[in-house]
């Protein structure tokens, strides 16, 4: 056999082998491929190039005639630069636990008279005085001087919030107290009942008292306390107000959709253009979409939305150890949560009496009586009129009460009735009729924005 096809066969009979040995020991054999490349440094792997050489490629010049700086403009460019100083901003939130000196330093600032002037400067104090949790955004030099800080918190005025500035100037440092508006947007959430309509609310990350606009728009049509059931889901369009663009509260529920046993219930909050026979602007409220009012004559509670502890029916009583009707409603309430009339009218009684405690009976048309039991304060007086969901005392536990609650009472010609029975048949109060085209134009804005709100919760299942 001639030399050359000798070796051929040979080297075909080598690589038929590796490649067998390969099929079988593919780790293995890359393994020892890895450390004999490693260890001699002598084998070279070249890939063929898929673009074209690059000897090959047209060559173009570009000259550009450069104009040499005036030593006088390049004098004055590197003073500048050499004077040029940046600024740093951090945010931080305080702690329970803080001090000037260790807020300053998690804000990464190492500046002694910015901590005595926190210290001492009574402005600066409310910083770290009250709750923790306050967000406190700096401006900072290079060297890690403070420069401005400013804190922002929320006040009682639902249209202002306060914002204190510390600056820095060639004197020192001031101090000073600003008032300034909200700047209002509109958040969409949605969410779907598992356990209670809280517990969704703080899986859906929405405010608690976005909760309780919710549970107070509907509770008319929905038993909150009764009728939730797995599955309901809500869609919810509200205000947040935001100072210097931190979000600092939650404003007033514009739309909302609540299904309920497949049952879908809808509201949007309009206020009517106009003012009333006193000259004041004309009251908003919630409507449905297609325009039937959801205010009616009476509340069905007279407390915001919280945990009934002793329903309208017979129960075993608490003091008396008797079973005997309970013909009322009892709120389970902290003491000091204010209670409301649930309808215009006029207080009849205001004072002690028996079991009730503190108790204010109002009077309201078509023969009709609320009861208000328990107080641990009365904030009205006989004769007094009142108007609906007007504070006329504070929830507590004085008479034949084991602890504080609110003992609620509707009665008509005497005879005691289901709070929220008397709620849905009473009247409801219209939105005026030349109102009606403003509404209908803004209803179509929030159907639509209730139907965007919906595909938040969907788009978070998938």
């Amino acid at each position: 056999m001639p030399v050359a096809a000798h070796t051929l066969l040979t080297i075909s009979r080598v690589l038929t082998a590796v490649g067998e040995s390969l099929r079988r020991h593919p780790r293995r054999i890359t393994g020892s491929l890895a450390v004999l490349l490693l260890g001699t440094g002598v084998t070279a792997f070249g890939v063929a190039p898929l673009a074209p050489d690059a000897a090959d490629l047209p060559v173009r010049q570009v000259l550009e005639a450069i104009q040499p700086l005036a030593p006088a403009l390049a004098q004055a460019q590197t003073e500048a630069l050499a004077d040029f100083r940046f600024k740093l901003f951090r945010t931080e939130a305080t702690r329970s636990s803080d001090t000037a000196a260790s807020l300053l330093r998690r804000l990464n600032l190492d500046d002694a008279a910015a901590d005595d002037f926190l210290r001492s400067d009574p402005n600066a104090q409310l910083i770290l005085a009250g709750q923790p949790g306050k967000n406190v955004t700096v401006e900072a030099s290079d060297s890690q001087q403070l420069l401005k800080l400013s804190m922002r918190w929320a006040t009682d005025d639902e249209q202002m919030f306060q914002r204190l500035v510390i600056e820095r100037s060639s004197a020192g440092f001031t101090s000073r107290i600003e008032t300034a508006p909200y700047t209002r947007s509109a958040q969409l959430a949605s969410a779907a009942i598992q356990s209670t309509l809280f517990a969704a609310i703080d899986d859906a990350r929405i405010p608690d008292g976005v909760g309780v606009q919710i549970a107070e728009i509907f509770s008319t049509d929905i038993d909150f306390r009764r009728s939730l059931r797995k599955g309901d889901r809500f869609n919810v369009v509200y205000e947040t107000l935001e100072a210097d663009g931190e979000t600092m509260r939650a404003g007033r529920v514009l739309s909302a959709e609540f299904v309920n046993s497949g049952k879908t219930f809808q509201a949007m909050w309009f206020q009517p253009p106009g003012i009333d026979a006193a000259g004041l602007p004309l009251k908003g409220g919630y409507y449905t979409l297609d325009g039937q009012s959801l205010r009616r004559a009476f509340l069905s509670a007279p407390v915001e939305f919280s945990r009934i502890s002793s329903g309208f029916s017979m129960r075993f009583h608490p003091v008396l150890q008797t079973w005997r009707a309970h013909n009322g409603t009892d709120f389970a309430a902290t003491t000091g949560t204010p209670a409301r009339t649930v309808g215009d009218g006029v207080v009849e009684f205001a004072g002690v009496q028996n079991g009730f405690g503190n108790v204010v009976f109002i009077k309201h048309r078509n023969n009709m009586e609320t009861v208000y039991a328990h107080l641990s304060k009365i904030n009205v007086q006989l004769g007094q009129s009142v108007t609906q969901g007007q504070t006329i005392g504070l929830v507590g536990a004085t008479g034949w009460a084991t602890g504080p609650h609110l003992h609620f009472e509707v009665r008509v010609n005497g005879v005691q009735q289901d709070p929220m029975t008397t709620a849905r048949q009473s009247d409801v109060v219209p939105v005026p009729t030349a109102a009606l085209p403003q509404f209908r134009q803004l209803a179509n804005g929030f159907r639509n924005q209730l139907l965007a709100a919906a595909t938040i919760d969907q788009t978070r299942a998938e």
